[in-house]
């Protein structure tokens, strides 16, 4: 099990409110310019967390307004294709159908935790419910309950999902909560594809955990992308503790681990580019690490994008507090201010923007 991701954010996002702005960027949304490394593809968004793409529109999960958007580049501007969804996060669009997720719910809500399937001019439908998996199956094998009968941690908060390429299942689950990617057929039978073990060098030696078996930080599966090598790439956010992050290449067949990349911090999103740049996104890379932050800390400064080409040469581009991520139409492209609208009560804050090549400066 692991740390309830998306409050944590919203605390820290919170807490570096103090004299914000929260300007856009001043080209206009749609618009591409060669000058422009980092270009809005479509605005006024409610925190965007997931992101799709399919036959050049993308899809986009707004966890502040409870909706699915699809978006045309260059187009009007976003539309509403699915609403009314309490705590979405994870979207993926495959041959018209939509899947979708919702996290942890607040306790006695009900409706979290489950992956849900929409297709144009049906009711969406529930395929699974991966709570109810969690509580069967464990599959990290930490304690679940303390011995008052409450949760030690968030028991299953699936924040990303990713439709199959042919692979074998049908949908892939990067559950936060249970600290595993889930696979789901199309009849909603859940099984457990990865389980990412626990970071046990750095900050994260003997780290308390739920039990004394299970000493060092959880992994926390975040993000999930196919790559051009047929291989899954799942990010993990690495209880946000500086360089335990990672991004696992998994075998699509049999969840083998092919490679292990590291030395990220607090990974929310991963992304392949055609010639196997892997994309990752840093949702608070450059936040003070003090008790207390500057009253005039400029919070459009939190936040990158890290890519690492095929030689391992690492770069990074600013990009505004990113979360999900998908390279589409020959370009990496992220959602940003992804979590402004829940932590300052402002709407129509978040972005998706086309990052370019030019936006990426060598890291030392």
């Amino acid at each position: 099990m692991a740390h309830r991701l998306q409050s944590a954010a919203l605390v820290l996002v919170a807490a570096a409110a103090t004299a914000v702005t929260t300007a856009a960027p001043a080209h206009a949304a749609g618009a591409h310019h060669d000058h422009d490394p980092i270009t809005v593809v479509a605005d006024g968004l409610d925190d965007p967390f997931g992101l799709s793409a399919e036959n050049g529109r993308f899809y986009v999960a707004e966890s502040g307004s409870g909706e699915i958007s699809g978006i045309i580049p260059g187009g009007d501007g976003p539309s509403v294709r699915v609403g009314g969804i309490t705590g979405i996060t994870g979207v993926d669009r495959r041959d018209g159908t939509l899947f979708h997720l919702t996290g942890e719910a607040e306790p006695g809500t009900g409706g979290g935790s489950t992956l849900w399937t929409s297709r144009r001019g049906e009711p969406r439908k529930a395929l699974a419910d991966l709570l109810a998996y969690e509580l069967a199956n464990n599959p990290d094998g930490q304690r679940q309950f303390g011995d008052d009968g409450a949760p030690l941690d968030a028991l299953s908060n699936p924040f990303s999902v990713l439709a199959d390429r042919g692979q074998g299942a049908d949908v892939y689950v990067a559950d936060a909560g249970a600290n595993a990617v889930l696979a789901v057929d199309a009849k909603g039978t859940v099984s457990t594809f990865f389980v990412p073990p626990l970071v046990t060098t750095g900050a994260c030696e003997g780290a308390e955990n739920n039990d004394p078996e299970h000493v060092g930080c959880d992994s926390v599966p975040t993000g999930l992308a196919w790559g051009p090598d047929g291989n899954l790439y799942v990010s993990t956010l690495g209880a946000e503790a500086p360089g335990a992050a990672r991004v696992y290449v998994l075998d699509p067949h049999d969840g083998s681990v092919v490679e292990r990349i590291d030395g990220f911090t607090g990974a929310v999103g991963v992304a392949v580019g055609d010639d196997g740049s892997v994309y990752v996104s840093e949702l608070f890379e450059g936040a003070p690490q003090t008790p207390e932050l500057p009253p005039d800390f400029d919070i459009s400064t939190l936040g990158q994008v890290v890519r690492v080409a095929p030689d391992g040469t690492r770069s990074a581009a600013q990009v505004t507090l990113p979360l999900g991520l998908r390279f589409a139409d020959g370009a990496l492209h992220s959602t940003a201010w992804s979590v402004v609208g829940s932590a300052l009560g402002q709407t129509g804050a978040g972005q998706v923007v086309r990052v370019d090549d030019s936006a990426f400066s060598p890291l030392d």
